[in-house]
């Protein structure tokens, strides 16, 4: 391998004749959005509506290439999938690059692959972007920055703050493979089993529902970092409700739930980031639940809790020895660098 043309250097992030080559040569390869092309120092958008959502959101998973995934498509689903949660049709991405001098040219264009595959799966285009690069030992060897733009649908008004009493908790499929995936890697532990992330773009779970039952639900959320018990806390918070869930509901796959026995983790506290969770009127939660198993490909979708009232904000579950624990919320991080 030639190093002097193989890896990122320093000149690279220059804004130089090497800067302008890794641009045209490398990542415009992967990246064809006419709002791009032309390089200009902003793009010029054209949005439908007028109910904007925007978000962001920096990228520093370690190992960067994990089962089910790398940082590229990680970093796509998880853009995404915060602008969905707002009720919105995401459409427009930037891309933050920041490299360290040495890093493989060959693991960039794997990377922008991933991130190419994912955009056109969720029907987004990269937009606008930045690339920098830093010395050797000041990074670990790619970090990625994707914000995203997506315009909210007609009828849709969802927000953490929205939970109501009687609303049904739903959750789109089996939790923790995330963080699991990503820690088994890590570790290089060499364990059984189809063990993959679930780091998707949930585009084509989210939108259809939406369209079809925006009366009905109130909020929506991705338990990622803290999973499920951080989230719904949040929500419990923010809604000043009650949240009683039902531990025997909760779907966990069984490699999941293996790791977990084996290693002392709990999976509502293990990030996901390819599930979702939905707040919906009870009356509706039976229609809801088939909508989604049927047309949006949740198979493993479940009712896994209610609200029950008004509080300070307080998750509890009911376990399957048939007593009632508080959900606290996570202290210290169990995982660190998961996305």
């Amino acid at each position: 391998m030639n190093n002097n043309k193989d890896r990122i250097k320093l000149a690279h992030g220059s804004g130089g004749g090497m800067m302008a080559d890794l641009i045209q040569d490398v990542i415009l390869r992967y990246l064809d959005a006419p709002e791009l092309a032309n390089l200009d120092d902003a793009a010029e958008l054209v949005i439908p509506h007028n109910r904007i959502a925007f978000s962001t959101d920096t990228f520093v998973v370690k190992p960067i290439f994990f089962p089910g995934g790398d940082i590229g498509s990680l970093a796509v689903s998880g853009t995404v999938n915060d602008i969905l949660m707002k009720g919105a049709r995401p459409l427009f991405l930037s891309l933050g690059l920041v490299l360290e001098e040495g890093f493989l040219i060959h693991d960039l264009r794997t990377i922008l692959q991933s991130i190419k595959q994912a955009c056109d799966y969720a029907g987004v285009k990269v937009v606008t972007g930045d690339t920098k690069v830093v010395g050797k030992g000041d990074l670990d060897g790619i970090c990625i920055n994707t914000s995203g733009i997506g315009s909210i649908l007609p009828g849709v008004d969802v927000s953490g703050s929205y939970a109501k009493t009687g609303d049904s908790v739903i959750v789109s499929g089996d939790i923790g493979a995330h963080g699991i995936a990503v820690m088994v890697k890590r570790n290089g532990l060499h364990l059984k089993g189809d063990i993959k992330s679930d780091a998707k773009p949930l585009t084509g779970e989210v939108l259809p529902l939406l369209e079809r039952y925006a009366d009905s639900i109130h909020v929506l959320r991705d338990p990622t970092r803290g999973g499920v018990a951080a989230t719904l806390n949040e929500i419990a918070d923010s809604s000043g409700v009650r949240i009683y869930l039902d531990e025997s509901a909760i779907p966990v796959n069984d490699w999941v739930k293996s790791v977990c026995e084996l290693l002392g983790f709990d999976p509502l506290y293990l990030p996901c980031e390819g599930r979702f969770l939905v707040f919906v009127d009870s009356s509706a939660s039976v229609e809801v639940m088939s909508f989604m198993r049927d047309t949006c490909g949740c198979h493993d979708v479940s009712v896994i809790g209610t609200v029950e009232g008004e509080s300070s904000g307080e998750v509890l579950l009911r376990t399957i020895s048939g007593g009632v624990r508080i959900l606290d919320m996570p202290v210290g991080e169990l995982l660190p660098r998961i996305c």
